[in-house]
């Protein structure tokens, strides 16, 4: 597992990393807020797209030969972002990037679901998100150390040098574990998912620069009629790219959606608080990367113990407590104004960072184990393409409110910037906030499955069929 540990963590080191740079791309490219955020968008954009088909390239590629080629993938990305002259030349090495971790992602729970045993499934979840979070943990100290002492381009270096050290350990000791049945394949329903994820992904994201105009709308219409057109194929055909089967089954679904909520709110938070640290309290970008050290160490923790504690407590009572906690650190953030104090920031965000991963990691393990073997691989490619999107979605809304927040704080006479944008990160505070009452409302609806489940068996008639 260790290739795909490393290939996991250098992926979420991308894409928790980017939002502290996003100044200093502003001020060197001479963009909007609304471009930069591409960086971040345009990266889940690009795992929500490829994640929906992963389950069935699995199916039928090696997973050993899938993984190594997405590494080389993010390689190349990596390389291309380092000497990148303009905008689009960095975006197109980011989306590249974001393929490779939409590859990687999925493989590495359902190598997981073969491997560990199903009373394990809690603890062996915990060490994958530990991690995963890891990567958070350090991602924005050492974006911000190596912007301070060099500039952004010794992020994509340092990421290449990782790329490399994950190829060779994949290339090593990553054995197979994903049996390949060899499915047809349905070029339609590829199609659609690639259509469908991107409108709707690009649709959002323009709201920020174009608001609601034709171009918009039309993304918007499109993505959404062609998704349901993807999703019916899905339950009709007989070897469908995705199982969606799995979304029936409500001990699935109920923390599925948890699991996305939760997902987005981190996402919003951790989009704003960089910026807010540097353009609304003027700190540093190495000043701001250090501060969010302590609450990403804690996260980690709480991260591996919160997945060995669903295997004595279940899910419930762990998504109730990081819950609340997150709505206390949330509600914290608030507070923080243009000359506060460090230390309420560092209060806010830690209360936060050993919230979220209550939720997480237990509404995880919850979901899959909630599914029989056999549909591990679909169902973790379904949780986490509704992470993917439903996170560059809660970006791309966060981005939103930010800019209708700073708008409001210039109608009533404001001038200073800092405070107009400490005002509009409190607008997407209170969003992220709604999103974690959103999860806290589902889990009154958790059932805890001890047993493995099993598929309801169809039965058929040879005879009739033979004839």
């Amino acid at each position: 597992m260790l290739g795909l540990y490393i290939s996991v963590f250098l992926g979420m080191l991308s894409e928790t990393s980017m939002n502290i740079t996003l100044p200093d791309l502003m001020n060197d490219f001479g963009i909007s807020s609304g471009t930069a955020q591409w960086m971040v968008v345009g990266y889940m954009l690009a795992i929500g797209v490829v994640l929906p088909c992963v389950g069935f390239m699995l199916k039928w590629i090696k997973a050993k030969t899938l993984v190594l080629f997405s590494l080389a993938c993010f390689l190349i990305g990596a390389v291309i972002c380092t000497i990148a002259p303009s905008f689009p030349v960095l975006l197109a090495g980011r989306i590249m990037q974001g393929v490779s971790t939409g590859i990687v992602l999925p493989t590495m729970y359902a190598a997981i679901m073969r491997v560990f045993p199903l009373h394990k499934i809690g603890a062996a979840n915990g060490v994958a998100g530990l991690v995963i979070m890891f990567a958070p943990v350090i991602g924005p100290t050492i974006a911000g150390a190596l912007i301070g002492a060099f500039s952004w381009r010794a992020i994509f270096a340092l990421f290449a040098f990782v790329a490399v050290a994950a190829i060779v350990c994949t290339a090593l000791f990553f054995v197979t574990p994903i049996e390949r049945t060899r499915p047809n394949v349905d070029v339609l329903s590829i199609i659609a998912s690639a259509i469908g994820f991107g409108c709707l992904v690009a649709g959002v994201s323009l709201i920020s620069d174009m608001g609601f105009s034709p171009m918009v709308v039309g993304l918007l219409v499109v993505g959404l009629l062609v998704l349901a057109f993807y999703a019916y194929r899905q339950l009709h055909i007989a070897a469908p790219l995705l199982d969606l089967r799995a979304l029936g089954v409500a001990a699935f679904r109920t923390p599925a959606i948890m699991i996305s909520c939760s997902f987005s709110c981190t996402l919003a938070f951790m989009y704003l608080v960089p910026q807010e640290l540097q353009r609304g309290m003027g700190l540093s970008s190495t000043v701001a990367g250090l501060l969010m050290l302590p609450g990403g160490v804690i996260n980690a923790l709480c991260t591996l113990a919160a997945g060995r504690m669903f295997d004595r407590y279940g899910a419930k009572k762990l998504v109730w407590i990081g819950s609340v906690l997150t709505v206390i650190g949330g509600a914290l953030f608030f507070a923080i104004g243009v000359s506060t104090p460090v230390a309420l920031f560092l209060a806010a965000h830690i209360i936060v960072m050993v919230g979220i991963p209550f939720i997480q990691q237990s509404s995880q393990s919850a979901a899959l184990k909630s599914l029989p073997g056999r549909m591990a691989a679909d169902g973790s490619t379904i949780m986490n393409t509704m992470q993917q999107v439903c996170g560059a979605i809660a970006t791309a809304v966060a981005t939103c409110l930010l800019g209708l927040g700073q708008t409001n704080y210039a109608a009533v006479g404001g001038t200073n910037p800092a405070q107009g944008f400490v005002d509009g990160s409190r607008y997407g505070y209170l969003f992220g906030m709604a999103l974690v009452v959103v999860v806290l409302a589902f889990s009154f609806l958790l059932k805890e499955n001890k047993e493995e489940p099993q598929l309801v068996p169809v039965h058929v008639d040879i005879e009739k069929l033979a004839a």
